[in-house]
């Protein structure tokens, strides 16, 4: 049975803590950076379905980004991340790992549904279908020139690739400072921002661990992913999970993508990729768990993540008890000068 009024640790019904009696399975992405290629087809369908404005084509000098951070106007970004490995010396990427007949990764397999499941792409998005074949996807192949066999070959530079989001936090800073029940949890266990009622006092700006949310520059109110209440809502999978030509954005059951995640990193670690590591499973952090969790292949600092995050309301059971505390001994000790003040035989 769910507590109430739970500030901190595990919580199996988000929504039913939220007061929804009755309500479909905890939704939410479990993003495999592994197979990331960095397409962006992410960015551009969230920005088209959910109207988000254009913020920038500029790239920052930093790589081949373009957008940097989340922010009110990308709840999407796709990380580009090169490291420079010496010669002879460094680690094999993933994407440097035996290939298959199609060029992608052998890995691919572990992830399900599976590439040739279904179809990417959708008339909802004003696109059409992409191929369902991973041979037709037209992506680059994964192995190195020269190599034939699609055998490991060393490297000077990997390039790691990530799509960042809202994480739809079980205990989520936002929502709990927010003054005006602008932020809720949504039946499907997300965190939506209703910005009619936003009135643009930041709160949730700064109670956030992962600085996801912001206010946009034209109203002050706050924006960020809403995991496609919309879409959802009507049976339909989130928009930058539906152009992901990869299936690295993947959607779904949130217990069922923590068991996919699961095997997936046993297989890399079988594969020898010890570096590969999951970012937001664990229900035991200091957010309770994230309804959007990654496969990473290095620490999360390298991507821009806090490595260890922490709901600003965890700590404020002691807090209040500290200033209870405090305030009894000072009352106390306003007793304590007052009486022996009033005592007779006392010298003033």
């Amino acid at each position: 049975m769910t507590e109430r009024n739970r500030l901190s640790g595990p919580m199996h019904d988000v929504a039913g803590d939220a007061g929804y009696a009755e309500h479909p399975a905890r939704v939410g992405f479990f993003t495999d950076t592994s197979v990331c290629i960095g397409c962006k087809a992410c960015e551009v369908a969230c920005k088209e379905w959910n109207a988000v404005p254009e913020d920038g084509l500029d790239l920052l000098g930093m790589s081949m980004d373009n957008t940097g951070m989340l922010g009110a106007d990308s709840w999407r970004h796709v990380a580009f991340i090169e490291q420079e490995r010496g010669i002879g010396h460094q680690e094999p990427a993933l994407d440097l790992l035996p290939t298959g007949p199609s060029g992608l990764p052998e890995t691919s397999h572990a992830v399900e549904p599976r590439l040739r499941a279904a179809p990417r792409g959708g008339s909802e998005l004003g696109t059409s279908p992409l191929p369902g074949d991973p041979e037709e996807l037209g992506m680059p192949s994964f192995s190195r020139p020269g190599d034939g066999t699609g055998a490991e070959v060393r490297s000077s530079v990997r390039w790691l690739m990530a799509s960042d989001v809202c994480k739809h936090c079980t205990h989520a800073g936002c929502l709990d400072v927010c003054p005006t029940g602008s932020l809720f949890r949504t039946e499907f266990g997300t965190v939506v921002v209703q910005q009619d009622i936003c009135n643009g006092c930041g709160y949730c700006v700064s109670a956030c661990p992962y600085g996801v949310i912001d206010r946009r520059e034209d109203d002050g109110r706050a924006q960020k992913c809403t995991l496609c209440y919309d879409r959802i809502g009507d049976g339909l999978e989130p928009a930058c999970a539906k152009a992901c030509p990869t299936n690295s954005i993947q959607f779904g059951d949130l217990d069922e993508l923590r068991e996919r995640a699961d095997r997936r990193l046993e297989q890399l670690h079988g594969l020898g990729v010890e570096e590969a590591r999951l970012y937001g499973r664990d229900p035991d952090d200091g957010v309770g768990g994230d309804g959007a969790f990654f496969l990473l292949l290095d620490e999360p600092e390298v991507y821009g993540l806090p490595p260890d995050p922490v709901v600003p309301t965890r700590d404020a059971p002691a807090m209040w008890r500290a200033a209870g505390a405090a305030a009894v001994a000072f009352a106390v000790a306003g007793v304590g000068a007052f009486l022996g003040a009033a005592l007779p035989g006392v010298r003033r």
